[in-house]
């Protein structure tokens, strides 16, 4: 098979030959189809995320069919679509994945960071977390489910029920985050890179009630805001744009350094609180979600060949949605 692999961090993917990966009795091989490019992916590749395994696949947005299946497999089928995340194994056994927070387990093992990803023709994944996908999407238009989506509404569910809503970062994830509260009743207020007409734009095209830089204040106090731009500088300007009460959740995976800040806009019972990656019951929660309020995913398309090319735009901030390399 062909695949985009790093081989060094820091260095740009390179299309290499593969030998077709087997799949273990646990495992499913994947045909894939599409793969979105996530921030995660440039944490990964750049260095920001360490150790990946390496040499490596990167992906974690994976679409595909079902091409074969392990002797233990059982309730998936050869032919089945499915969708793969970035939570990609755990162990099943800890107090953790007992009590359903496997997002936390400490065996964790992660697709396109420890595991071999989608940037590739076949993949393979272990069909505990493996997805069936809404067949309103087609396979470009899922990819973005798997990973904006399902940490988008992880980070959505910690606001509880606030309705004056801050977005920090108004890309892949955001955009689709929007779509369900906005289905939900809630009030949405975007905020960009300070003076970005296109992204502000693209927020009020999705009923955003607000949108502006990050750097400038809403008109009302805020009853949350989650933060997917994935700069710690903002975390007390949204402390500053949060009511009494408020809360701010850091969605991402990796953060600069948060810098210090006075007391006072943390007083008053305002809290941070981090998102870590997503559990099954996500999935089994957002994906027929998403199908029904719809919501639509804005997706540039890109070939397999062209996986630098999406990194590098989603890391100068071109993409107005989503990227996903269409592969099958």
């Amino acid at each position: 098979m062909k695949g985009m692999v790093l081989e060094k961090v820091g260095a740009p993917l390179r299309l290499v030959d593969l030998p077709d990966p087997a799949p273990g009795p646990e495992q499913i091989l994947i045909r894939v189809l599409a793969c979105g490019v996530c921030r995660t992916d440039l944490h990964v590749v750049d260095g920001d995320l360490a150790l990946p395994k390496l040499p490596l696949v990167p992906g974690h947005q994976i679409v595909g069919v079902v091409a074969a299946r392990g002797a233990r497999v059982e309730g998936l089928r050869e032919g089945d679509r499915v969708g793969v995340p970035w939570l990609g194994r755990t162990c099943g056994v800890c107090s953790y994945c007992r009590r359903g927070r496997e997002n936390l387990c400490g065996e964790a093992r992660f697709t396109g960071y420890q595991i071999d990803g989608g940037f590739a023709e076949l993949a393979v994944a272990d069909s505990t977390y493996c997805f069936p996908l809404p067949g309103a999407y087609d396979h470009t238009e899922a990819a973005p489910l798997l990973c904006a989506g399902l940490i988008g509404y992880r980070s959505l569910v910690k606001t509880g029920d606030a309705r004056a809503l801050g977005l920090y970062g108004f890309g892949a994830a955001a955009h689709i985050v929007a779509q369900v509260a906005r289905h939900q009743g809630r009030e949405v207020y975007a905020f960009t890179r300070p003076g970005d007409a296109e992204a502000q734009a693209f927020a009020r095209s999705l009923d955003a009630v607000w949108a502006g830089g990050s750097d400038e204040k809403p008109p009302v106090p805020l009853d949350a805001a989650i933060l997917f731009a994935p700069v710690g500088a903002l975390v007390p300007s949204a402390l500053r744009a949060v009511a009494r009460g408020g809360r701010v959740v850091c969605a991402g995976i990796h953060m600069s350094d948060i810098p210090s800040f006075p007391y006072e806009i943390l007083w008053e019972e305002r809290e941070i609180v981090s998102v870590a990656n997503l559990t099954r019951n996500d999935a089994l929660e957002f994906l027929p979600l998403a199908a029904e309020i719809p919501v639509r995913t804005r997706v540039r398309a890109y070939t397999l060949e062209e996986a630098n090319d999406a990194l590098r735009d989603l890391r100068e901030g071109r993409l107005e949605g989503a990227a996903v390399l269409r592969i099958g």
